[in-house]
């Protein structure tokens, strides 16, 4: 970025721009000429980031040269996505400051970028000083929300030339097909047509353009006889043929649906798990609300058993029949991967689907802190990564492992039941044995994976005193250690770990931890305003205070110690979630539903709790 020294020339070409901005056009001479000298005037280089999204609001600025690029963070993708573009003599920015809160999307500079700047309290103090500005920047404020708000009419075309292709099809996920109506007609040219059947409002469109980004794309209005005939040839029997009320057993083979097919759907519509019960319909869990999915039918014990029984290996069959529960990874090719539990409850077998997704989000993709590449490039010692089940603990140490054997040359040891992401050797030599097809159990692994000569293990979880002690002993005896437990802060973690030991044992544990307890990642999952989830983090970064409260069992001290070593990396759950609350990420009903300490959270947020609550 490059700043323009504002002399009597430069200022004189301003005032000549400003007036050519609606915003601007109807102030006197003498109010541009001041507006003029209180401005900045910066250029851009190409792809030059001006405005970062989710920073503070601290100014606005008015294009008068260029084009700028408007991007936005994808929520389950963690890329940016550009969804439009500003052009001369248009403003940026002033949206924030009059709500006074965070950049909603984040603005690059294409070529030959000219804009004049205006700092938070030039903005403040102009807008308070002259009503003709005020009134200006009121009227295209509405504008922008009028034209937000309707449909966007849509060219008629003749249903007869319309056949769709097959790979146009494939473009968009066949639930947002069905919720909006919309058919992806054929592609030429990098241009999609889009068949509509009502006139699609901008969100559509922009939906539409986060998914495929760099697409022109033509919207034509379609009849509904050719929009169902379309969408039957994609669902086929998935949408069942008996109504949504209905409760009568259907005939699975003749009907069409297939796991196959309910799985490649919970991807298309973004759900994280798919569960199956006897007696019930399909469910699926989307941004974490559990729903049924209406258009399915109830299955039987039978229903279920002949969707999975053929996903299964002969080891899972004879351990479910054995057990009654059996744990293992299924994966459609080109789709997705599934981490499986099939169960036997009180009707019969369930079942639950969770997706593992095809890319490993880098640390720098999920949000996490700094501090956390911190625990990635420790020699040795431990970190855990704690969390309810369905937090992100998977995600969190994918991505952890990911920067590890992008940056490191070192030998990975991994044991998952089951493996979920897959990593290949990169400047690591990454091994990932699956608990049950590579080894009996947690803790033989562990026995066996000294003699392999790691440098780095990850224990997917801790599940009895044994791994424990193993994966105690493994950190003890120089290597770096991640694990996972499913504790829901970084305090309770420690206390967990010890209290797990025989009290003649726990004297010996605390010095073990205190010497090789590197950090503690705790986290939970919130729902975000508006959809998507974004995950909650309290992280301890013990030092030598914390490790002496640990051996000395003073382990109830520990919080008092990350609320003055904030400065070291520590992180509090409740502040998290408060700070979420304010940049109106999350609500307060979702951030109270995932505190541990409610009252402190709800001082915090200036909320009064019920009995119901607490």
């Amino acid at each position: 970025m490059k700043i323009i020294p504002m002399d009597q020339n430069t200022i004189a070409t301003t005032v000549a721009q400003l007036k050519q901005s609606s915003f601007f056009a109807n102030l006197t001479l003498a109010e541009l000429q001041a507006i003029a000298a209180n401005a900045t005037l910066q250029q851009y280089s190409p792809g030059e980031v001006m405005m970062r999204q989710g920073t503070p609001s601290e100014n606005f600025a008015l294009v008068v040269a260029g084009e700028v690029i408007v991007n936005l963070r994808h929520a389950t993708r963690n890329e940016d996505i550009e969804v439009g573009r500003i052009r001369p003599f248009d403003t940026i920015g002033e949206l924030g400051l009059l709500l006074d809160e965070p950049r909603s999307a984040s603005i690059v500079a294409g070529k030959d970028v000219a804009v004049l700047v205006f700092d938070k309290q030039f903005f403040s103090s102009t807008f308070k000083a002259l009503p003709g500005f005020a009134l200006a920047l009121s009227r295209g404020l509405a504008r922008r929300l009028q034209q937000a708000s309707r449909s966007m009419p849509v060219a008629r075309s003749e249903t007869a030339a319309i056949t769709p292709d097959p790979a146009a099809r494939k473009l968009l996920p066949i639930g947002f097909i069905q919720r909006h109506r919309v058919l992806p007609l054929r592609v030429q040219d990098n241009i999609l047509h889009l068949g509509f059947v009502e006139d699609p409002t901008p969100t559509v469109i922009t939906l539409i353009r986060e998914d495929l980004p760099g697409m022109e794309l033509r919207p034509v209005a379609i009849d509904v006889a050719t929009y169902n005939a379309a969408l039957q040839s994609m669902v086929g029997g998935l949408t069942g043929d008996v109504p949504a009320e209905s409760s009568t057993r259907v005939d699975f083979s003749k009907a069409g649906v297939t796991l196959d097919d309910m799985l490649k759907r919970i991807v298309a519509e973004r759900a994280s798990d798919l569960h199956l019960s006897a007696g019930q319909r399909p469910r699926w869990r989307i941004d974490g609300v559990l729903m049924e999915i209406a258009d399915l039918p109830v299955l039987n014990e039978a229903d279920v058993m002949m969707l999975t029984h053929g996903i299964m290996l002969e080891r899972n069959r004879q351990q479910f029949a054995a057990d009654n529960d059996t744990d293992f990874a299924y994966a459609i090719p080109d789709v997705a991967r599934f981490r499986v539990n099939l169960f036997r409850d009180n009707r019969g077998i369930g079942g639950v689907f969770r997706q593992i997704p095809d890319k490993i989000l880098s640390i720098e993709q999920l949000g996490l802190p700094p501090i956390v590449r911190q625990f990635c490039d420790y020699p040795k010692g431990l970190v855990l990564v704690t969390g309810p089940t369905g937090s992100g603990k998977s995600t969190t140490l994918a991505a952890m492992t990911d920067y590890i054997n992008n940056t490191k040359q070192a030998h990975v040891v991994t044991m998952e039941d089951p493996i979920e992401f897959v990593h290949e050797s990169r400047q690591c030599l990454v091994n990932q044995r699956e608990i049950g097809p590579h080894s009996n159990s947690f803790a033989r692994a562990l026995k066996a994976v000294l003699r392999e000569d790691p440098n780095i293990v990850l224990v997917g979880e801790m599940r009895d005193l044994e791994t424990v002690a193993l994966t105690l002993e493994t950190a003890n005896t120089g290597h770096l250690v991640f694990a996972t437990l499913h504790t829901n802060t970084a305090v309770s973690t420690i206390s967990r770990i010890i209290d797990m030991f025989p009290a003649e044992q726990q004297n010996q544990i605390r010095m073990v931890m205190a010497d090789n307890l590197k950090g503690v990642i705790a986290q939970t999952l919130c729902r975000k305003i508006g959809g998507g989830r974004i995950a909650a983090l309290e992280i301890l970064v013990p030092d030598v205070g914390v490790a002496a409260l640990i051996r000395e069992g003073k382990t109830h001290q520990v919080f008092s110690a990350m609320q003055t070593g904030k400065a070291r990396g520590n992180r509090l759950l409740n502040e998290e979630l408060a700070r979420l609350v304010r940049e109106k990420i999350i609500d307060k009903d979702e951030a109270l539903s995932k505190a541990v300490d409610k009252p402190d959270l709800a001082g915090k947020l200036g909320i009064k709790l019920d009995a119901i609550t607490l």
